[in-house]
């Protein structure tokens, strides 16, 4: 089958899935030079004034554009983004997920069994999509988020909002970086493991991707309570070791993520990911208390006495020069970084969150020297000698 055979019949399959009512969604990913800052477009089926539109999301490096379209411009649309924009489709319907991505010798066709068992609602202004619900999880009941019912408890709707935006930005991570082989994932720091369990249940039984994850946790009780609850849920491919985050072997983890580790402990998590040559690395960072010391004991250059003399700017500060330290060294060892807010600070206070792609190729000689000129100008004008992840990295 050709380039064109294998588009033209993809393009024929999501036509014949929206006149037949069996249309899901549809994932556009894997962008091509020529995309610019477009990362992925993600279209699903709506009703606007009762007729069936197609809404594109397209989410760009800072934003998300949504426009509403019918069924041939969607397919000309689709078929322009594929033939330059975009490097890979996935389709979803009631029938079958078929998946078309670029090789050398052209697009390949794929299918498998029908991850989808339902339509989506097509209300124009439905209520927003929780890639976790409460209902039917009994591990959100075994860990204490909700009653035998699965109605959340009280206390527990920020936990439960923060875990349904950590999968949330996961899943669109993962979607983006999919190579169609076992995914192995490991978590760092893993606790009592709500975010592990949810992220394992949404990859393994939502998406049905063949993945095996490993939360590492310092604690004893909390690794039995929950290698107890894996086994509960028969989930087989998800264990806890264990250990601490400086002392794991990362070998062989395509995604590491560490949130929550508490100050340096995030380092050592991007230190091991970095070694292990992870394909994504996803850290939310606790405490900055060694650059904070830093800072405080050194003799910067800077001009900002008004608010360093502030205990309270003189935290923020530290932690927004921890992070942005954190995203040049990882950017000098060859990953491309996004720093953002991930849930609201109203939820919780550690809502920062550092997601690290690694790139295919080697970076240029002149920007890795705007990048060390970089780190140092800013290790200088805070008074710092020197940032752990960077001794980290200096050890070989």
């Amino acid at each position: 089958m050709d380039q064109d055979d294998a588009l033209t019949q993809w393009l024929a399959a999501f036509r014949d899935a929206v006149s037949a009512g069996k249309f899901v969604k549809l994932a556009l990913a894997k962008p091509t030079a020529a995309a610019g800052d477009l990362k992925a477009v993600d279209v699903r089926p709506i009703l606007v004034k009762e007729a069936l539109k197609l809404s594109f999301t397209y989410h760009y490096r800072t934003r998300d554009v949504v426009k509403n379209y019918g069924l041939e411009e969607s397919a000309a649309l689709i078929s322009e983004l594929l033939n330059g924009k975009i490097n890979s489709g996935r389709l979803y319907t009631l029938a079958a997920d078929i998946s078309l991505a670029r090789r050398e010798a052209g697009f390949k066709l794929s299918r498998a069994p029908a991850s989808q068992k339902r339509l989506p609602e097509l209300s124009h202004n439905r209520a927003k999509q929780r890639f976790i619900e409460s209902a039917g999880r009994t591990y959100l009941n075994r860990l204490g988020v909700t009653d035998a019912q699965g109605k959340v408890h009280k206390n527990s709707q920020d936990k439960f909002r923060q875990i349904n935006k950590y999968v949330e930005v996961l899943d669109g991570l993962i979607k983006q970086s999919d190579s169609g082989k076992k995914l192995r994932i490991v978590d760092m720091g893993a606790g009592k493991g709500y975010l592990t369990f949810a992220l394992y249940d949404h990859l393994a039984n939502s998406l049905k991707l063949d993945v095996d994850v490993v939360g590492v946790e310092q604690r004893e009780d909390l690794v039995a309570l929950c290698n107890d609850i894996a086994r509960a849920e028969d989930f087989k491919n998800l264990r806890f070791v264990q250990g601490s985050i400086a002392k794991h072997d990362c070998a062989g983890a395509d995604i590491v993520i560490a949130l929550h580790a508490c100050d340096t402990a995030t380092d050592d998590a991007i230190n091991k990911a970095i070694r292990a040559k992870a394909s994504l690395i996803v850290v939310a960072p606790c405490c900055h208390k060694q650059i904070r010391r830093e800072m405080e004991g050194g003799s910067g250059t800077h001009s900002l006495d008004v608010l360093m003399r502030h205990g309270t700017y003189v935290d923020r500060m530290a932690e927004m020069v921890t992070d942005g330290l954190r995203a040049e060294l990882l950017e000098l060892q060859g990953y491309k970084t996004k720093l953002f807010e991930f849930v609201s600070d109203a939820h919780t206070p550690k809502n920062v969150m550092i997601v690290a792609s690694r790139q295919a190729s080697d970076r240029r000689p002149e920007d890795v020297e705007k990048l060390r000129e970089s780190i140092a100008a800013t290790k200088a004008q805070f008074g710092i000698v020197t940032h752990h992840l960077e001794r980290l990295l200096d050890r070989s």
